[in-house]
């Protein structure tokens, strides 16, 4: 059945520049032919979606924004929501934020990598608390970073929760989630066999966590146990734009060939840089070879492993994982590693330099001390450590002055709108069909706004379908790894239908909840919406029904997302939260919000009651009155 949509134009009120920030799922990996294979399947899977232009995913939007901050310009992220808006001609507002200083002195110690650094100031930002403000780094150590180390630190500011990290013009900008030390993992990583389930914690019983499982890889003896690495990648992200960690990375991978070390083949490695220049200056180096031969090949270009495009891994390698309850590692470059994220099998993910991401790959597990264990062992029969396949701060600045080179930039950059030819050659309608697809049929393809359907089948979907609203309601809450406190912490996508006391998938709730006209809110801690798709994060609660949202805190963005889609932001007063005013989330809540929106200020404080005869008072995070007039 075919139905033919009329449309209207819609005109912007402002200049928009249109930018696609695309990703690629790691289908073919350890291959020559990966990258034509994995565009080839791309184009198969989103011809028709990208055939057509949807704002929401593609104006100014992205979580790398604020890398201009390390170029001296003042830039931040917004949500698609808001850009939507701000195309249409509403005003952007936002109150003013505070501003956080921080001070760098000294350098890098030789062998530390801008992607160290930048872990290490997350993870002080995130203690500290800068959730909203602007951060600007000073002191004598900002003279001692290249702009491309300023650039992955100022890239960061979505993951220590600041507006912005901003770098001040100096002589350098004129010219042409948790961090454990290295000397430290694997002490930490038994910690967390030990720890009870939740962030970092697997609760494996002691007599069971030196398990090993044999199995066999497409003929080939094979063995799996706890911490054993199965996906290593580097992944489009800031430190794919960092000639001195990428070439890093292949200077590992080549000491490593020098000395007989190689990854063993059942670990999915992939190499997926932010730019074609990357794959210029790793040619002109000679070193794509030795990646090459350590199985980093290049797999596309955009994002991959850190927004659960990762694919699947080999079928006797999830098998092994899946059947015997291994908590299998992944090790990656870019910016998000939580669990259930980068892919189902891997429960302990995480983020490092390029370098090290091969480091770890060559061990095949994070269950390692590098400055005392070896890696392996080499050709000539000797144990291989760490320090022998790490390259010096010397060795690594003379290949990027050998090998980094401007006409690069240009040649690429020049050539950039010129497309490919499978590009250039998608169809682009006047008009939308929508055709009712078979079950095991993929869609591809999206509608409008709640005008949509069909079912999905595989694995790794969801970021495939991603701009179907029937799909992304149901994997709205669908974690894999959530912990559910109606559920008395069980882990998985579960909930409690209250009145009934049915155990249901969080969708099927909301669909009961909605269907007896019953509203519902949502509890929540602290930086509530804190990582990736924060537009979908706003849109989904609407869908199932959310009229409201009461945390501790909210990540930037996620709380301007949720005004705009009408779900009003609470805060705890300080020093409140559910579990001090022994909220179970059995109660039915009563918020008493002034009955005219244009009562409501900015800030103010209002009253919540539930039926167990408890009551609080929560802060409206409407920041602005432009917030207040046109967003509810």
């Amino acid at each position: 059945m075919y139905l033919i949509f009329s449309f209207h134009w819609v005109y912007f009120q402002v200049p928009v520049d249109l930018v696609i920030d695309h990703s690629v799922q790691v289908d073919v990996a350890r291959s020559e032919n990966a990258v034509q294979a994995n565009m080839e399947l791309e184009f198969q899977r989103n011809k028709e979606r990208e055939g057509l232009l949807y704002p929401d995913s593609v104006v100014g939007t992205d979580s790398h924004t604020t890398m201009i901050d390390g170029l001296g310009v003042a830039g931040w992220g917004v949500g698609g929501i808001e850009a939507e808006a701000t195309m249409l001609g509403q005003p952007m507002s936002m109150a003013l934020p505070g501003v956080v200083g921080f001070k760098l002195s000294g350098k890098l110690r030789n062998g530390v990598t801008a992607v160290d650094l930048v872990l290490t100031v997350t993870q002080m930002l995130r203690k500290h608390g800068v959730v909203g403000k602007f951060v600007e780094f000073y002191g004598d150590g900002m003279a001692e970073l290249s702009l491309a180390d300023r650039a992955t630190i100022a890239n960061m500011s979505p993951e220590y929760g600041a507006t912005m990290g901003f770098f001040p013009v100096d002589h350098v900008t004129l010219q042409p989630h948790d961090r454990v030390p290295l000397k430290e993992m694997k002490l930490d990583w038994h910690s967390c066999l030990d720890n009870k389930v939740g962030f970092k914690g697997f609760a494996v019983p002691k007599d069971r966590q030196e398990k090993v499982v044999n199995f066999s890889f497409h003929g080939q003896d094979a063995e799996i146990k706890h911490g054993n690495v199965v996906i290593a990648a580097i992944t489009s992200c800031t430190n794919t734009s960092n000639p001195s960690v990428m070439l890093g990375a292949a200077l590992v991978a080549k000491k490593a060939c020098d000395l007989g070390l190689h990854v063993k083949p059942w670990v999915k490695t992939s190499l997926a840089p932010g730019s074609g220049v990357v794959t210029k200056y790793l040619l002109q180096s000679g070193l794509q070879k030795y990646l090459n031969q350590q199985g980093f090949n290049i797999v596309g270009y955009g994002c991959t492993t850190c927004i659960r495009n990762s694919g699947d891994l080999d079928e006797s390698v999830s098998s092994a994982i899946s059947e015997n309850d291994i908590v299998a590692a992944a090790v990656l470059s870019g910016n998000r590693n939580f669990e259930g994220r980068v892919h189902p099998l891997t429960r302990a993910n995480y983020l490092a330099s390029p370098p090290l991401v091969v480091a770890y790959a060559l061990a095949g597990t994070v269950d390692i001390d590098f400055e005392k264990e070896p890696i392996g062992m080499g050709k000539d029969g000797k144990n291989v450590y760490f320090r022998d396949i790490w390259p010096s701060t010397e060795e690594i600045a003379e290949v990027v002055q050998s090998s980094v080179l401007p006409d690069m930039f240009k040649s690429t950059y020049e050539a950039i709108t010129k497309g490919n030819n499978m590009w250039n050659q998608l169809s682009v309608p006047f008009y939308i069909t929508f055709r009712q697809l078979e079950p095991s049929t993929k869609i591809a393809l999206l509608l409008s706004t709640l005008m949509s359907g069909g079912l999905i089948a595989g694995t790794s979907t969801h970021m495939v379908v991603g701009g179907n609203d029937e799909i992304m309601a149901r994997d709205t809450f669908a974690n894999i790894r959530i912990v559910t406190k109606l559920l008395n912490g069980e882990v998985g996508p579960k909930t409690i239908h209250i009145p009934t006391g049915e155990k249901l998938s969080v969708f099927d709730a909301a669909m009961k909840y909605k269907s007896a006209g019953q509203d519902t809110i949502i509890l929540a801690g602290a930086e509530y919406g804190s990582g990736s798709s924060r537009d979908w994060a706003a849109k989904g609660p609407m869908l199932l029904g959310v009229k409201a949202v009461i945390a501790k805190s909210f990540e930037r963005i996620h709380r301007s997302n949720l005004v705009g889609m009408g779900i009003v932001p609470l805060c705890f007063k300080a020093g409140e939260d559910a579990e001090t005013l022994g909220l179970t989330g059995h109660e039915r809540f009563t918020i008493d919000l002034p009955d005219k929106i244009s009562e409501i200020r900015p800030g103010q404080d209002v009253t919540v009651r539930t039926d167990t005869e408890k009551s609080f008072t929560c802060v409206v995070r409407f920041d602005t009155e432009i917030e207040r007039q046109q967003r509810i």
